[in-house]
């Protein structure tokens, strides 16, 4: 898919281009390259006169294959940006090159933070000027889309708290909860890698030397921003820390006392036993083998060697 954006009265206008004389005669800021096809390359790299590389969405991590400038001046940037789904959450790659005062972006699938921004962009007239305000406006749109799915790891590990926190917390919920906690980790864990690639994003724009005076202080501002994320990152995982621990203990404490069941059951069985082992010796002189109600006396003698044990356990609290 391949989306133009051009301003129009201080509003940004999209079109969706499906041949390449439509992009011939637009002049855009902005050109959204989704999951691209080698045509739709081929028409923005013959129009624009830029290189978009074969592995411009790989997964380098060295800042010099991430961020860097051409020696015909086009600006190269690699970022990742969160998508959090109900069921699963994962940080795509998005390549920008920022040429001619034209900005394309090339991604394999759709990104919330961009739908974000265009309808922010249409909405407010005024709001994008030049295509590295569009760069800029989507790294402010990721940083606050990465403090919204903090909030959300907030209210989840609230709810994981009045589990974990009741008074009976049975295996059964202290598996969900595990699982659950497990879950918010995982996200909260890509966040931290989100806003950290950000801040890497944004510090080289401001060293580029690109940016203007009103846009270099909008990017200190969403460093400032980036640096409050890192704190609330840092208590969740705290957070997830103590909950993880505490909802273990209590798995810890459920086998105890199923041991502890199992252990007061074999004490309490032990006299029984030897009651039985006693009468079934074959000994010669045994009073008790001639007398009328020896096996009666047997029988309640070792019944009653297992009940005052399990009497005396119960009253103890041993039981419980």
């Amino acid at each position: 898919m391949l989306n133009v954006f051009s301003l129009v009265n201080g509003r940004l206008y999209q079109e969706e281009i499906e041949r390449p004389e439509a992009l011939a005669r637009l002049q855009p800021i902005w050109v959204d390259l989704e999951s691209p096809t080698p045509e739709e390359k081929g028409w923005v790299q013959g129009r624009f006169g830029i290189t978009i590389p074969e592995d411009v969405v790989g997964d380098d991590l060295e800042e010099s294959a991430r961020f860097y400038e051409e020696d015909n001046g086009e600006l190269h940037i690699r970022s990742d940006f969160l998508i959090e789904d109900d069921d699963t959450s994962r940080n795509v790659r998005a390549a920008f090159i920022l040429h001619n005062n034209v900005l394309f972006s090339i991604h394999n699938e759709d990104v919330p933070v961009f739908r974000l921004l265009r309808l922010r962009a249409r909405r407010m007239p005024g709001l994008i000027e030049d295509a590295k305000d569009v760069l800029l406006k989507l790294y402010d749109a990721d940083a606050e889309y990465s403090a919204d799915s903090l909030e959300g790891i907030y209210d989840a590990l609230e709810e994981v708290s009045r589990r974990v926190l009741q008074e009976e917390l049975n295996d059964r919920d202290a598996g969900e909860a595990l699982a659950a906690i497990a879950r918010e980790e995982d996200l909260n864990g890509r966040i931290r890698r989100n806003v950290m690639d950000t801040r890497r994003a944004v510090s080289f724009l401001m060293r580029s030397r690109l940016l203007n005076a009103e846009q270099f202080e909008e990017a200190r501002q969403i460093l400032r921003d980036i640096d409050s994320l890192d704190s609330h990152t840092a208590f969740l995982f705290d957070k997830i820390n103590f909950l993880m621990d505490a909802t273990v203990g209590f798995i810890n404490i459920n086998q105890n006392k199923i041991i502890r069941i199992f252990s007061v059951a074999s004490v309490a069985l032990l006299p029984p036993t030897l009651i039985a082992s006693i009468y079934g010796m074959n000994f010669a002189h045994m009073p008790e083998l001639q007398w009328r109600w020896g096996y009666p006396f047997s029988v309640g003698l070792m019944i009653a060697s297992v009940v005052a044990p399990f009497w005396y356990f119960r009253r103890k609290g041993w039981l419980k």
